[in-house]
């Protein structure tokens, strides 16, 4: 039976939405919303499938276009796509003080996001049911989420920030010096060895083995300088170390899972992945061997084996 179709006619006023670079299916559509602070951020919907939903939770600098592929893929199974625009990054709102900037005092703006991207779904009757692909910072802004009812039947987490990988010492030291950085006034300052926006070159990128997938993200942002974001400030990077230890001292949420993390992952903590799934009855973690953090967008074979775990997963719980 046909699900009912996204309606045409809304009060959300449309958005920007750079099709030449996202390679994804044909009719998406961009909305502006406001969330309760008045930030306005952006969503982007891929025309609807006959299964339902699946609500793409990107990582931190990233932005709806990036994931245009993965609306193709996910389409030819079946499943439409909403991706999201967080505040301070892609076309969302971005600090006054500095716009290349990752920055948040905690991680509940973007709980805010979340309350304000559901209230858009449900004026533009996304059909249902609902999934959940959250990626990296995704992760961690979905796992929230699904605690505070996100109304979705299973989830997929890949590369989840539940944890940061820092070197021993910044580690050691890492509460302590971020902890003063907003009262002795650095807050708003680049994190430690991080900076303005810089292109990545394939050879040392942390992201991708794969070249093809590499240069189609970075033709993005070389086509698009308004997607461009450089590092985190200090306050972003407390909040998430913050919200990381809230989330790992959380019980699962009760419903399907299954999580993916590249053996070659170096930027989130993989080992924190697979904590919280052992203690996840009903969810799964599986290593991608050889794969780096974007396993969505890592070699073909690599991202064919992740896509058919998620999307049977999805068909299991769509009937």
């Amino acid at each position: 039976m046909r699900l009912t179709p996204i309606a045409p006619e809304v009060s959300l006023p449309k958005a920007p939405f750079f099709d030449d670079v996202a390679e994804g299916p044909s009719g998406v559509r961009a909305y502006w919303v406001r969330s309760a602070d008045s930030t306005r951020l952006r969503l982007a919907v891929w025309p609807e499938g006959a299964k339902g939903t699946v609500l793409l939770f990107p990582g931190r600098t990233e932005y709806c276009e990036k994931y245009g592929r993965v609306a193709t893929e996910l389409a030819a199974a079946g499943y439409g796509m909403v991706a999201f625009d967080w505040r301070g990054q892609g076309l969302a709102d971005r600090p006054q003080h500095r716009r290349d900037m990752g920055h948040v005092v905690s991680f509940d703006e973007y709980r805010e996001d979340v309350a304000a991207f559901r209230a858009a779904l449900s004026e533009l009757k996304v059909p249902e049911p609902w999934f959940l692909i959250g990626h990296s910072m995704g992760g961690a802004i979905g796992l929230r989420a699904l605690h505070d009812g996100l109304p979705v039947r299973a989830a997929a987490f890949t590369g989840p920030m539940w944890g940061i990988q820092m070197r021993p010492l910044l580690k050691a030291i890492s509460g302590i010096v971020l902890g003063l950085a907003g009262p002795f006034g650095f807050g708003k300052s680049f994190a430690m060895t991080t900076g303005p926006y810089e292109p990545m070159h394939f050879d040392d990128n942390p992201l991708t083995t794969d070249r093809d997938q590499f240069d189609y993200m970075s033709h993005q942002t070389h086509t698009h300088h308004d997607l461009r974001l450089g590092g985190p400030s200090n306050r972003w990077v407390h909040a998430a170390l913050r919200e990381c230890t809230k989330l790992m001292a959380m019980p699962a949420p009760d419903l399907p899972a299954v999580t993916f993390v590249g053996t070659r992952e170096k930027i989130v903590e993989p080992s924190a992945a697979e904590q919280r799934m052992k203690s996840w009855s009903r969810g799964r973690f599986i290593p991608v061997e050889g794969g780096e953090h974007e396993v969505l967008m890592e070699s073909p074979a690599r991202r064919a084996g992740v896509l058919a775990e998620i999307i049977g997963l999805f068909d299991a719980e769509a009937a």
